[in-house]
């Protein structure tokens, strides 16, 4: 069977682990069947029902016109017009019903497993003390409800090596930081050794960024189907400042906002640097305060996953790329949409501005870059780049290109020429990143390689296997 992005986003899904003898993460609930507390519908009931197929009677999806998928969805009727839940009633009502039902036709989770004894127990002690609601707001979805998640500490030691989705260099240049399982390693550039490891992550790294003040690093992470999240990482440390951007499924890619000019010394709000840009497989952008940790803006435009996210120079423009083979372009402020370009025909992977804001890359499936115009969605040219292509980087003049026939491509700005292919992996090449102070480049490859080379005329460095 044939390599897909889509078995690369899925590698960690429901039922196995992406290493092998590692044990997947789940979600579960909380300790109130063995510590005599009060059960948290919090801690212990929405995690329960967010483990178990919310995507099945959620607003998309409800079947038997019954939703879970927030507190006050729970004790509305399904189409049997039955309670669901009758408060202090741990007998009646549909929802207990269906979770203790032999008949697999009614049980809920329906087509998996059901629900584990103790879980269940939850559930009634739950229902019989008042099925009360533990936070502030009924209508909120249960991946918001649910406090931040403590993860599992990665291995020790891999068994074998990670794909690599997402890597970033430090600020000086000096170290490499990439994704891992359960954690985000960071590597010597100098000789390729292991630095620290950041621990306290989401199951798959997608995305990696430094915030404005260089200290914190915005790590977009999730596990397919289930939970995404972007955590706010304190780079000394490697402790917890934060989580934004939490949705059901994964996030894939994040853009920090540049500082936008102003002209008005009065109005320093205008010139906003502490925003950063979220694109998720549940196809909304989100804009997040990272001063605040607020959400700013939540922008639907797409209709499937989005897959990348940039903004122009200026930071008032936002790009998307999306699997609904459109690339999308919005004013930041307005949420007004600018262009949407459909060339590609194809899914969309990776989108990012040129230096005056007019024009753009994309790449996808097609396997091709594409140039256009914002002005119309026009197609100026288009370039072969051997495979399927994924998130790109830019300089001032070229364009970074990873792609799946093994190659890391160095487009030139000016004429839409490849410069240089940089070659030598094993495996398909999933990320790249660029420091212009060291005029570096690295690319992260499939089977977890990382090779570097000199940007300027694309002299092969070093490379390693990102492997603990």
């Amino acid at each position: 069977m044939s390599k897909s992005y889509s078995f690369i986003l899925n590698l960690a899904a429901l039922g196995s682990s992406i290493l092998s003898g590692i044990p997947v993460c789940s979600l579960s609930y909380g300790n109130a069947e063995t510590d005599g507390q009060p059960v948290s519908f919090r801690n212990d009931v929405a995690t329960i029902l967010l483990e178990n197929r919310v995507a099945c009677h959620g607003p998309k999806k409800a079947e038997g016109g019954y939703r879970i998928d927030t507190f006050d969805e729970l004790f509305k009727p399904g189409d049997t017009g039955a309670p669901p839940v009758i408060s202090s009633d741990a007998v009646s009502g549909e929802l207990l019903r269906r979770i203790t039902s032999s008949d697999k036709s009614e049980r809920m989770p329906a087509d998996t497993d059901a629900l584990t004894q103790p879980q269940i127990d939850v559930v009634k002690r739950w229902i019989v003390e008042g099925a009360k609601l533990d936070g502030e707001k009924g209508n909120a979805p249960l991946h918001l409800v649910i406090p931040p998640k403590l993860y599992p500490d990665p291995p020790a030691t891999y068994p074998m090596a990670t794909p690599i989705m997402a890597m970033s260099f430090s600020p000086d240049g000096s170290q490499l930081l990439v994704g891992g399982y359960h954690e985000v390693t960071i590597w010597n550039t100098a000789d390729g050794s292991l630095a620290k490891r950041i621990k306290n992550i989401g199951q798959r790294v997608h995305a990696i960024v430094f915030l404005a003040d260089h200290k914190t690093i915005a790590i977009g992470c999730g596990e397919p189907g289930r939970n995404g999240e972007v955590r706010l990482m304190d780079l000394e440390s490697g402790n917890l400042k934060g989580v934004v951007g939490r949705t059901s499924d994964v996030v894939f890619d994040l853009a920090v906002r540049p500082t936008t000019p102003t002209k008005d010394p009065t109005k320093p709000e205008l010139s906003i640097s502490n925003e950063i840009a979220i694109a998720s497989a549940d196809g909304i952008i989100r804009i997040v305060n990272t001063d605040t940790l607020a959400e700013t803006k939540a922008i639907a435009i797409h209709a499937d996953w989005v897959t990348a996210i940039a903004w122009s120079d200026d930071g008032l423009r936002l790009a998307s790329a999306s699997r609904d083979k459109s690339s999308k372009v919005i004013d930041a402020n307005s949420g007004e949409l600018l262009a949407s370009y459909s060339g590609h025909a194809a899914a969309v992977r990776g989108v990012l501005f040129l230096p005056d804001g007019k024009q753009l890359f994309s790449t996808g499936t097609d396997k091709k870059l594409h140039r256009w115009e914002v002005d119309g969605a026009k197609k100026v040219v288009e370039v072969p780049v051997g495979g399927e292509a994924y998130k790109l980087v830019r300089g001032e003049t070229f364009v970074f290109v990873p792609s799946a026939d093994n190659q890391l491509r160095c487009v030139n700005l000016s004429d839409n020429k490849v410069t240089y292919s940089l070659a030598g992996y094993q495996d398909w090449v999933l990320s790249t990143a660029y420091h212009a102070g060291t005029s570096r480049v690295a690319g992260g490859s499939m089977n977890g390689e990382v090779r570097i080379w000199n940007a300027t005329d694309g002299s092969f460095i070093r490379n390693w296997v990102a492997k603990p």
